[in-house]
């Protein structure tokens, strides 16, 4: 999978190499991510820059009231997340609307990181795969676990089942998340094989590029 991405190199006379992390829902890719910035990483995620975006009057709520309407928004004129997150989940074609608008600027932000970090540069995001953004990385580190597991990690977190599973269907499998991964930590046992697992791969990142 490696030779579909550009290629690594200096930025702005560092050595910055772009690392995609991602897995599905309740897949433990942000326990991976947290590692990964323990391990000397500059690490930043999807969600974060998305929440950015949503905040009253920047340019991913303007999109949303644009595309789907004010009253997707509320009373200060940031994205309701959850009444939109209703809308997106359960209508193929808004989100697929609301993906062609947000992943650009989303894109944007984390060149803008880029630019001023050296090293393992990491953007953690569910729809990677999905979207065909991790052609643009170095590298793309994938977290696994079984389906039924992710599940039952996603009812403990607050949704119902309907809802863990219709996201669990709206994303790629891991099946089709390996065949373009080029480093792969399975999240089925402990934090400590975990731990182990992500500075295995961190260290591998590093003899391979840097």
């Amino acid at each position: 999978m490696t030779e579909e991405h550009t290629a690594p190199g200096e930025v702005n006379g560092r050595n910055t190499i772009r690392v995609g992390l991602t897995g599905g829902i309740a897949s433990g890719k942000s326990t991976v991510g947290r590692l990964m910035a323990e391990a000397g990483c500059t690490v930043t995620d999807a969600d974060r820059l998305v929440a950015e975006l949503h905040q009253s009057g920047e340019a991913g709520s303007r999109q949303v009231a644009e595309l789907f309407g004010s009253e997707y928004l509320d009373e200060h004129g940031a994205t309701n997340r959850e009444k939109l997150a209703e809308l997106v989940f359960g209508d193929d074609e808004a989100r697929t609307q609301l993906e062609a608008a947000l992943h650009p600027l989303v894109g944007k932000r984390f060149a803008e990181l880029v630019e001023r970090s050296s090293g393992l540069v990491v953007f953690e995001a569910t729809l990677l795969v999905e979207t065909g953004g991790y052609r643009n990385f170095d590298a793309l580190v994938v977290v696994v676990a079984d389906a039924e597991l992710r599940v039952q990690r996603a009812i403990e977190r607050g949704l119902d089942e309907s809802q863990a599973r219709a996201r669990l269907a709206a994303q790629a499998t891991d099946e089709q998340r390996l065949e373009v991964a080029d480093f792969v930590i399975r999240n089925e046992s402990t934090l400590d094989d975990l731990a182990a697992s992500t500075r295995s791969t961190v260290t591998a990142l590093r003899d391979r590029f840097l």
